[in-house]
């Protein structure tokens, strides 16, 4: 069992308050992400759960026992930083075995957990080698190796690929997807890539210094957002958002044209409403909710997107099919798919119908 969960739990560094009572519960077997923008808090929470950092107040429970005040060693959690951190006079089995050994387990129970973890990782051709031998992404499997000989109750990454180049991180997400699927043991995983997030996790946690924001699935966070914040950080291209004026059933654009309520919002009154890139259709001038001219065109192969400047709105992002014909420097209408709008109130929380 690896069930984690956290009360009222808030962290101060002398007068500053960091994490600001966070409520939490992640069930046994979850990969959950914490998510944010630098200085958030997520890798602070990480510290806090793993015991490297004291809770100033609240508690922190694994599988219903208080550990709030346990030391690292007896949380039976295994922590994968950012830095591989590996002994580069060691080999990668040595490497991998080194925590079991320190803890005076066996030669043969070293043995069998270290090529057991290198079965998992695709590592068994390389325990002989030294780190300086190893690409990158070899490193940080080793790293994820010597955690996964201690066999824990949970894995904690702090921003396990952020030294990664493009390439790795994309191979190491699906070894890390594929880790989890095997292990099925409870994961909090940190980033600042949301696209890691969306890709990795049971559950997104998104956090705003020091307090959640919101959790939920990729899904839910990216459909049914709570509230501003959540919608402009979760996806890529971020939701289009500019202001509105609503008299309960229809809305008005500034200077543009009027559009209704889809289910989002019906009978509410809103200032703020939001449209994802791919819920905007290029027409004719004159045919849509908005006019503008598309300033800029990206090409990506199964993709183009279209940056159109419109006046009182801004320059919108437009997604659209690879095989659209550019309509660059030219003036276009843009329609929005009224059922995927989303309307903002005055304290920026998403208006439900």
């Amino acid at each position: 069992m690896g069930s984690i969960k956290l009360d009222k739990v808030e962290k101060w560094f002398g007068d500053v308050q960091v994490i600001k009572g966070v409520d939490l519960e992640i069930a046994d077997g979850e990969l959950v992400i914490f998510v944010g923008p630098s200085g958030c808090g997520k890798s602070t929470l990480l510290r806090m759960i793993s015991g490297l950092e004291e809770t100033s107040r609240g508690k922190i429970f694994l599988d219903d026992n208080d550990v709030t005040d346990r030391l690292p060693s007896e949380r039976q959690l295994s922590m994968v930083f950012q830095s591989y951190a590996l002994y580069p006079h060691m080999s990668v089995g040595e490497n991998m075995g080194f925590g079991l050994k320190t803890a005076g387990a066996p030669k043969a129970e070293i043995t069998k957990k270290v090529k057991a973890a290198a079965d998992i990782l695709k590592l068994n051709e390389y325990l002989e080698r030294r780190p300086k031998a190893l690409s990158g992404g070899q490193r940080q499997r080793v790293a994820i190796g010597r955690a996964i000989v201690r066999e824990p109750k949970g894995f904690l990454f702090d921003e396990p690929l952020s030294n990664l180049d493009a390439a790795l991180r994309v191979e190491m997400r699906f070894e890390i997807a594929k880790l989890h699927h095997d292990l099925k043991t409870t994961m909090i995983y940190v980033t600042h890539d949301q696209v890691e997030a969306m890709t990795l996790a049971d559950k997104i946690v998104v956090l705003r210094a020091g307090e959640i924001m919101q959790v939920g699935s990729p899904r839910t966070l990216y459909e049914k957002p709570d509230n501003l914040f959540v919608a402009q950080f979760i996806g890529s291209p971020k939701m289009n958002v500019f202001n509105c004026v609503t008299d309960g059933e229809s809305f008005q654009l500034p200077g543009q044209g009027t559009g209704h309520f889809g289910p989002h919002a019906t009978g509410r009154s809103a200032v703020k409403m939001g449209i994802r890139p791919e819920h905007i259709a290029i027409t004719e001038p004159g045919q849509g909710h908005c006019v503008g001219k598309v300033e800029v065109s990206e090409y990506l192969g199964s993709d183009f997107f279209f940056y159109v400047t419109c006046e009182n709105l801004g320059t919108l992002t437009v997604r659209a099919p690879g095989s659209t014909v550019d309509p660059r420097d030219q003036t276009v209408g843009l329609k929005f798919e009224e059922d995927n709008i989303h309307f903002f109130d005055s304290q920026e929380l998403t208006i439900q119908a």
